[in-house]
């Protein structure tokens, strides 16, 4: 198009627009995003998608899934050994697992970067401290801590998310706390408050934007662990109990079917399986983005 405006000049891309071209590019990370708003809709609508109702017991005991020959497309994914419909199950359960994973995450997320960002602007005896106990609660496994957690709060839906949470906390600490601590001695930040700027202008226009890449990170480590460890609390015993749809309790429950009905088995521990594979995705597509934006 024909223009009297002789200073022509290129549109200059905002920084959301810039990471999303990025990430764009990443064909495994589009995929895992696809299937990550996939699981999210499952997770928000799962009442509303359930065939059958998943702790309602029927006379068809370890019907196998419908491609068998001795399956049905009323139970697509089969029965367990009292009956329920186990794509049901499933399905519910993803509110239980995936649902209860994000939450976690993002609890957890809030409560350690706030802490650490504040702990990281800190100098002297109480940094020292906090990293010196840091490091010995990093030492210790998050499923550890979370079924130390668990033996003091109890057994139960609501305790083990208490648990990884509380879990989960001190490696949002220990990141954001280390990745402060190196921003503020850049040579950038060091002029800038040299030149009279407080550390709420230090943290808001300079600290903060170079942080999204460790949080992203965190995030996506989070994430997966929260499922990993919901999964296994459930798994052990410790985490939601019997007849709950939660992915490792239904694990647990029909472990001793594994060669009777396989599929009693496997098909719960592969939602656990694509469920990490997709966040983590998903997570290093961000980081890549982010990582990219940033040379």
């Amino acid at each position: 198009m024909l223009s009297n405006n002789i200073y022509q000049e290129d549109r200059i891309p905002g920084q959301f627009e810039r990471f999303w071209r990025s990430y764009r590019t990443n064909s495994l990370a589009m995929f895992g995003l696809w299937c990550f708003v996939i699981l999210v809709i499952i997770t928000l609508s799962a009442s509303l998608l359930v065939p059958h109702d998943p702790l309602a017991q029927t006379n068809h005991l370890l019907q196998p899934p419908s491609w068998s020959h001795e399956g049905s497309v009323e139970y697509f994914l089969g029965t367990d050994d009292i009956g329920r419909d186990i794509l049901s199950r499933l399905l519910m359960g993803a509110q239980l697992t995936f649902g209860s994973g994000m939450i976690v995450m993002f609890i957890a997320t809030f409560i350690g970067c706030t802490i650490g960002i504040f702990a990281g602007m800190t100098k002297g005896l109480l940094s020292s401290t906090l990293n010196h106990l840091l490091d010995t609660v990093m030492s210790i496994p998050s499923l550890l801590l979370a079924i130390i957690f668990v033996a003091f709060l109890g057994s139960g839906e609501l305790n083990i998310l208490l648990a990884i949470t509380l879990a989960l906390i001190p490696r949002f600490i220990r990141s954001v706390y280390l990745a402060v601590n190196s921003e503020i001695e850049k040579d950038y930040n060091i002029a800038a408050r040299l030149d009279g700027a407080n550390n709420f202008h230090l943290l808001w226009s300079s600290i903060l934007p170079n942080l999204t890449t460790v949080i992203a990170a965190e995030m996506t480590m989070a994430a997966s662990i929260a499922i990993l460890d919901i999964s296994a609390l459930g798994f052990l015993g410790l985490g939601a109990q019997a007849p709950s749809p939660e992915w490792g309790t239904m694990l647990g429950d029909s472990v001793d079917l594994i060669y009777l009905a396989p599929w009693t088995v496997t098909l719960p521990g592969l939602f656990i399986m694509f469920s990490v594979i997709i966040i983590n995705l998903v997570g290093e597509g961000i980081r890549q983005a982010l990582s990219s934006g940033t040379e």
